[in-house]
């Protein structure tokens, strides 16, 4: 039996003389303490996936028969069959393995189909219409386990995908630390070489990020082109960016990052402008080497990024008028805030009825959308949707969308959205606070009270559900698809803005109607009565408004 070199999965349809020989044949690599069979008529095929460690999704089929093997142990066991067999391969333990055979790549079964939408895009860009990018994900495995390195793969394709790729292969590799040099070392830079040439792919996808001199050493090996998760990010950003600040946003992050990766290639490295040695004399001031090109473009991208910044900070100006506007109606402002694709579009809608863009891709919202909305109780509140978080969010985007953050920072109240489909749901809470404890700290700002809201519980795992009731205090579970939980959430939601309210018994003169017209507007009227004197509220308002209002207010002598 040939040797399989393509990573692909591969059936051997050549008879041998008995089973025994044949499942051997199959499983040379591993080592087998136990081979036997009682048919008397040879298999149909082998269908089977070499691996470079233990034995893993191996199939054997005898007829209508299936062997499966998924942790070192093939065994079949039918009576009713003809044809029975075991097959027995020795698992050896971490400690067993040699170096090369632990930091060997593992594949994560499943191609593109896996991480396809069910839901059409809610814009059409025309990326879509090209043929799609044939990418190859890599990544290298530090510390976790298994199933949350996994989880973190997965994760990449899907942002791969939502990039406008095809997702082809997925490739991880267990190293105390990347290799400095190349990322995976150079010996798998071979084999990844081999895996890239037999499947035509574009592109390398690298799941962390990368330095320098590590990208540049991987294209040169590998003849493609080769990117790492800050770029994937960023290049999403700039496909689902819409405002002139969210533009301005992306490319300020996008020059932050390609600045200390300005590269060329032949002479580009070694071209000058001015002095001798780009073969001008100069004159005063311009004598010397010169200026490389690099060097050019790297002063090019500070100008730019310094005109960047200025008119970022004109745009967050206008924000914050926009901002203190809202405050100063006593409005209760409302951020929603969470991971990615955790259906915080969704839950606006689902409370709003408002048409924000609810898209089944990563970072569908970039630009925050502000909704008015009107709660059960007759209290109006401001709801924003701001920009989903993910782990290992670049540093570049967290500065350049600092701005928009803010939204988080500055709310009476955050719904906290987590994606109750995933496997790992705390670490997407970790993901989150952490970014927004960054922000808190520069501002000098205590956080804002968090309410806690377990997204699609609809297609979330039991088990992961009870996980989060034990492990996360001041949780609602809700589907804003389903509608399940949305009544319980608001009453949530008017149970904390009561805590926040002053309870006020008011004395209007029927001469002053646009007092009467404000309370109704921005507070939650409990009881009203008209009197000779006037017209008797008994109503909870912000502290602040409350205040405002305080000739108003009823005295304990006056309400006896």
């Amino acid at each position: 039996m040939p040797k399989n070199t393509s990573h692909q999965p591969y059936t051997q349809t050549t008879h041998t003389n008995t089973h025994e020989e044949l499942i051997k044949e199959a499983f040379k690599d591993h080592t087998l303490t136990t081979v036997s069979t009682d048919a008397t008529t040879p298999p149909a095929n082998i269908a089977m996936v070499t691996t470079d460690d233990v034995v893993e999704n191996h199939g054997v089929s005898y007829g209508e028969q299936q062997v499966v093997a998924a942790t070192g142990t093939v065994s079949s066991v039918p009576a009713d069959t003809a044809a029975t067999g075991v097959l027995t391969a020795s698992v050896p333990t971490t400690g067993e393995l040699d170096l090369e055979e632990r930091s060997s790549f593992r594949r994560i079964s499943g191609g593109s189909d896996i991480y396809a939408t069910d839901q059409d895009d809610g814009y059409d860009v025309e990326y879509r219409k090209l043929r799609l990018e044939r990418v190859i994900l890599v990544g290298v495995w530090t510390e976790g386990t298994t199933a949350e390195i996994e989880a973190t793969m997965r994760e990449l394709a899907a942002l791969a995908q939502t990039a406008g790729s095809e997702v082809v292969d997925m490739l991880y590799q267990k190293r105390d630390r990347p290799d400095p040099g190349t990322y995976i070392g150079s010996g798998k830079v071979q084999e990844l070489k081999d895996i890239v040439q037999a499947t035509n792919i574009d592109t390398v996808i690298c799941d962390g990020e990368l330095s320098p001199g590590q990208m540049i050493a991987l294209e040169k090996a590998l003849d493609v082109k080769v990117i790492d998760r800050t770029m994937l990010i960023l290049d999403i950003f700039a496909q689902h960016a819409k405002s002139k600040e969210g533009k301005a946003q992306v490319s300020l992050a996008q020059m932050e990052y390609l600045i200390t990766r300005v590269r060329g290639w032949g002479g580009a490295l070694s071209r000058q402008a001015g002095g001798r040695a780009g073969g001008s004399n100069g004159g005063v001031g311009l004598r010397g080497p010169g200026e490389t090109k690099i060097e050019a473009d790297r002063r090019r991208l500070r100008s730019d990024m310094a005109k960047l910044r200025k008119e970022i900070a004109g745009m967050q100006t206008a924000r914050e008028i926009k901002r203190s506007r809202r405050r100063a109606s006593t409005i209760p402002q409302i951020a929603i805030a969470g991971y990615t694709n955790a259906g915080k579009s969704s839950l606006i809608n689902a409370i709003t009825g408002a048409g924000v863009l609810v898209e089944d891709a990563l970072f569908a919202t970039l630009d925050p959308t502000t909704r008015r909305a009107e709660l059960a109780d007759g209290r109006t509140v401001v709801f924003t949707d701001t920009v989903g978080f993910v782990r290992h969010l670049p540093t570049q985007l967290v500065e350049a969308f600092r701005s928009t953050l803010e939204e988080v920072v500055g709310a009476d109240l955050v719904l906290h959205v987590v994606d109750g489909s995933d496997p790992f749901p705390l670490k997407q809470i970790a993901a989150v606070n952490k970014v927004i404890g960054e922000i808190v700290q520069e501002y000098g700002e205590t956080a804002p009270p968090e309410i806690i809201v377990v997204n699609k519980i609809d297609a979330a795992d039991p088990l992961v559900l009870a996980e989060l009731r034990h492990a996360v205090d001041d949780v609602v579970f809700v589907s804003a698809h389903t509608g399940e939980g949305i009544s319980e959430l608001e009453a949530r939601i008017e149970l904390f803005l009561n805590s926040l309210d002053s309870h006020v018994e008011l004395l209007v003169p029927f001469t002053r109607g646009d007092v009467v017209s404000r309370v109704h507007q921005y507070g939650t009227v409990l009881r009203e009565e008209y009197t000779e004197a006037g017209t008797r509220i008994d109503v909870r308002l912000a502290a602040e408004l409350a205040a405002e209002l305080a000739e108003f207010q009823v005295s304990a002598d006056t309400a006896s």
